[in-house]
């Protein structure tokens, strides 16, 4: 398939292609554009970040499944993963906009349906980033700097961790290890591996902050897809990584798990504490790996709240939020400051939420997977459907096959989306329910029920100001 350039020349001067699209799409330039590829890609990559999701979620991956859901479970996640990103990629050649999800809906829903596509999308993306994040705005020095320390940690910790326990599991431990002892009462082994993929796909979220990024990104028509598919990739090769290095020191899934040990059931913290208590007597070195983790769940927060206020400063800009004019507002140095703060402060509240209660830090859990990938599908699937013969592919595309992947996408999130809503316990109390269908399901009433009764007569989708 022919590839439409979007880089133009002015004389002698060569304009940056992803400026030039921009103003194809009604937009002026406000924030400073000067992130490389590698800078969009650093931004998804630390929100990714594979030490805070697997080591958030171990404890799930370890009682459903054990090695097998880890170590197999993991690249079947990122395989499909993968189908998302791509898709979503060849998307953001084409509307490369700090809208990302939201824009790229009303662009391909149709004239009909661009309103409610839009605020949909939008509502479902920015929620669910909110679910994730904490802290304040990056710069491009501090973005570098964090990089290199995330994957320093990852390689550290998959390497001294094993090498420091004086006991190993076997190769075929982990490796052909099935744990059907979850004590929730579930005996089914596929039910079981299904719960188990929870911790892969939780982790592996996060990636839109390529697309939301792009209005600062050089040539971002080219960079921000690179960016997207780059942290996807490196991520599921990095992660795995740390999935070996950690269940090579797993013993004994049942004292790991228990809340009667020294880390009171929290498996990767036991795992820390144990391999260097039982070669050096003491268990310090344990906590102060727990701490380059706590230091890159920090760092995650930092890049998600700089990627959501993004997204916050292009829905303003759209009219789409309650005090609009004040949101988008951008200070001399080129940054959404008010949408920063604004980020920054509903993340810290929602964080508050989830301390001491299980059932509100699940609720986040399941809007920051399920929330998330229910707006990553949305523009995939008006891409494939009604946009299908409208959509023009940018620099990026995925030719003919852009159609059947997304598809492949659109079905594992509608898949995923069913999976994870099904109970992990039986019987269901109070206690052991699910509650993503109640957690989701709540968003989806608040949405809808916004729309129909006030943002249908005012909010018209994207505006161009130009």
């Amino acid at each position: 398939m022919g590839v439409p350039s979007h880089t133009v020349e002015n004389g002698s001067v060569l304009v940056d292609s992803g400026q030039s699209r921009l103003r194809e799409l009604g937009y002026k330039q406000e924030l400073k554009r000067d992130l490389s590829v590698f800078s969009n890609f650093a931004f998804s990559f630390s929100i990714i970040s594979v030490l805070t999701g697997i080591t958030t979620l171990y404890n799930t991956g370890l009682t459903f499944g054990g090695p097998i859901s880890l170590v197999y479970g993991w690249f079947i996640a990122g395989g499909f993963t993968m189908f998302v990103g791509l898709s979503m990629a060849e998307i953001c050649s084409s509307y490369p906009t700090s809208g990302g999800l939201y824009y790229w809906s009303a662009r391909l829903a149709g004239r009909n349906w661009a309103p409610f596509a839009s605020w949909f999308t939008g509502w479902f993306n920015i929620v669910g980033q909110w679910a994730v994040t904490t802290s304040v705005d990056f710069s491009l020095a501090q973005l570098i700097q964090v990089i290199i320390l995330l994957s320093t940690g990852v390689v550290l910790l998959m390497i001294l961790i094993p090498s420091v326990a004086t006991e190993r599991a076997s190769a075929k431990f982990v490796f052909t290890h099935f744990n059907t002892d979850n004590g929730e009462g579930i005996n089914s082994k596929v039910y079981i591996f299904v719960l188990g993929l929870l911790m892969s796909q939780y982790t592996l979220t996060g990636y839109d902050a390529s697309a939301h990024m792009t209005e600062e990104t050089k040539n971002a028509d080219k960079n921000g897809p690179k960016g997207i598919i780059s942290a996807i990739g490196i991520s599921i090769i990095f992660g795995w990584g740390y999935l070996l290095g950690i269940t090579f020191a797993v013993t004994d899934i049942p004292y790991l798990l228990s809340e009667d040990n020294d880390a009171g059931g929290y498996a990767i913290a036991e795992i820390f504490y144990l391999a260097f208590k039982n070669r050096y007597g003491s268990g310090v070195g344990g906590i102060i790996c727990l701490g380059v983790i706590a230091i890159a769940i920090f760092f995650c927060g930092m890049s998600s709240v700089t990627s959501n206020s993004r997204m916050v400063y292009a829905f303003s800009r759209d009219g789409a939020m309650p005090l609009s004019s004040l949101w988008h507002k951008v200070n001399k140095q080129e940054v959404p400051i008010n949408a920063v703060w604004l980020s920054a402060f509903i993340s810290f509240c929602m964080a508050l939420t989830s301390l001491g209660s299980l059932v509100a830090f699940q609720a986040m859990v399941s809007i920051a997977t399920i929330g998330l990938y229910i707006a990553y599908a949305l523009p995939i699937f008006f891409r494939v459907s009604l946009g299908r013969k409208s959509f023009v592919p940018g620099p990026f595309n995925l030719g003919r096959y852009g159609v059947v992947v997304g598809w492949i996408a659109v079905l594992w999130v509608a898949t995923i989306s069913v999976l994870f809503s099904l109970p992990v316990a039986y019987p269901v109390t109070s206690e052991t329910l699910n509650y993503t269908p109640v957690a989701v399901g709540g968003l989806l009433f608040i949405t809808v029920s916004w729309w129909i009764v006030s943002a249908r007569h005012w909010f018209t989708g994207p505006i161009t100001n130009i």
